[in-house]
């Protein structure tokens, strides 16, 4: 297949584009529809894309041969990052609490989930190449706009509800590591998130996209803390392999919510609007400006996301089992199984494993939530305008995409609201997850039917494997809600 070659151009409205409302309320419609692409982008370095790699190199596979290793890890972008804040606070804490109560038990579930979520997240990037939209876009194109709105709807919600979650652990993480370790003391997290809120929008409104990815890219660093925490441990070797590769369950409500929980972290919606969105970004950067100009792709371009996505979910997943590990090999061992939150595993880890592992979860508990909060407020603001048809990204400047900017800005004030409304957002952590899990499946149907709908994506259909994987995942999220629903109303 020849390769395409992407231009620069002057940018027009695709034609179920608006120009962005609150622009032409306040110009009374008089306001260049579109104005030139080098004004409203906020820049970006020359010669580099969104994520820092080659104009061209993240639509094609050239850095591996030229480059070795580190040719490969220059295209390791929209699915290294999305991977990364997939481990938000409220995965750490997900992961600590059923570490801690079930010990090994859950430890199986990393490696049942990478499949299920690399088919997923490969469907999310292969619909974003081919049609050169967001996943909101092409959704809303194919399936009733009402199903579409209220699949949104839902989204919002759970992701107003994890940034308050993780604006709160961060807060909290704060407090935590100023105080040594100790739930008294230190800098108050009260004091704590409006600072952080404040940072954080700062850098989505102000900041250079290149400058953004390569923050989040150094902030996914931070999940190596637990890595080297699952050493610390020490766990038992032949325990820990068979908790791995044999399944354990039962049908008992408090492991049916923690396995919705698990399901509902690993495999979250906002992810799949932040893999879209940013795969067809990067195809801005690299001089795609229209619609025309990003869709169709090459197998070269496939290939790089979907090796992307594969290092990506695989670091999630590995950072996921760390956690399990940690927690159950010093917690759950030591008769510590009331873990509410991350803070209070990384408070009971300093008791029992010493200073340098509580110092390590807490790092990874501040930097995680750094890298996650700004991509879930994000994701929901690109869903938003996407199903509006309005324009905006966090490559262009705030003044030219007021809605798309509004958006996210009320889903993080939203979030820090929580924080001072009498909803404990650390508690909220764990409902976060068991709320992503029953706002998944909806969401994976319609994924799944479009990335096989021939019409949509003529030859480059999800494959045989995908697919399967796909119907997998949708089908194991949508029994354990049920399950969930069942075994709450009749107990257990």
């Amino acid at each position: 297949m020849p390769e395409r070659r992407r231009t620069h151009r002057k940018p027009v409205l695709a034609p179920d584009e608006k120009p962005d409302p609150i622009v032409n309320v306040l110009t009374r419609g008089s306001a260049d529809p579109e104005p030139p692409a080098d004004e409203v982008h906020k820049g970006k370095t020359a010669g580099e894309a969104a994520t820092g790699t080659p104009v061209a190199g993240r639509s094609t596979i050239g850095a591996i041969t030229k480059g070795g290793p580190f040719g490969f890890l220059q295209i390791l972008g929209p699915g290294l990052i999305t991977g990364a804040s997939d481990d938000d606070p409220s995965g750490i804490g997900t992961y600590s609490q059923v570490g801690s109560q079930f010990g090994y038990g859950f430890l199986w579930t990393a490696l049942f989930t990478f499949p299920l979520m690399v088919a997923v997240q490969e469907s999310c990037a292969r619909i974003a190449l081919h049609t050169g939209v967001g996943l909101g876009t092409s959704l809303r194109r194919k399936f009733p706009t009402w199903l579409v709105g209220l699949a949104i709807l839902a989204l919002l919600v759970a992701n107003t509800i994890n940034v308050g979650a993780d604006i709160g652990a961060v807060a909290a993480g704060g407090q935590l590591l100023t105080s040594g370790g100790h739930k008294t003391g230190g800098i108050p997290a009260v004091w704590l998130v409006i600072p952080v809120t404040a940072l954080l929008l700062f850098l989505q409104v102000r900041v250079t996209y290149t400058l953004i990815f390569r923050l989040f890219k150094f902030l996914t660093l931070a999940l190596f803390a637990y890595v080297v925490g699952a050493f610390i441990a020490h766990p038992q070797l032949l325990e820990l392999l068979k908790a791995t590769v044999i399944p354990h369950f039962d049908f008992s409500t408090s492991f049916i919510t923690a396995f919705v929980a698990i399901l509902g972290t690993t495999i979250s919606p906002y992810l799949f609007f932040w893999q879209a969105s940013s795969e067809v970004d990067e195809m801005k950067a690299a001089g795609g400006a229209t619609e025309e100009e990003r869709s169709g792709m090459t197998r070269k371009e496939l290939r790089a996301a979907r090796s992307d996505v594969v290092v990506g979910m695989a670091f999630s997943q590995v950072v996921m089992y760390s956690i399990i590990l940690t927690t159950a090999a010093v917690l759950n061992a030591h008769g510590i199984t009331n873990i509410q939150t991350a803070q209070d595993a990384a408070a009971a880890l300093k008791q029992v494993a010493g200073p340098l592992a509580f110092v390590l979860f807490s790092v990874g508990i501040i930097g995680t939530g750094l890298l996650a909060i700004p991509i879930l407020a994000a994701s929901g603001a690109y869903a938003v305008k996407e199903f509006f048809g309005v324009r905006g990204g966090l490559a262009d400047k705030a003044r030219y995409r007021p809605f798309f900017y509004g958006v996210l800005a009320l889903g993080m004030l939203g979030g820090l609201a929580m924080n001072f409304v009498g909803i404990d957002p650390i508690k909220a952590l764990f409902a976060t997850a068991v709320i992503n899990g029953l706002v998944a499946p909806p969401l994976l149907i319609l994924i799944t039917l479009l990335g096989s709908d021939r019409k949509v994506m003529g030859e480059h259909t999800s494959g045989r494997l995908s697919r399967t994987f796909g119907w997998l995942a949708t089908a194991v999220m949508t029994l354990a809600a049920i399950l969930l629903v069942v075994t709450t109303v009749h107990g257990g």
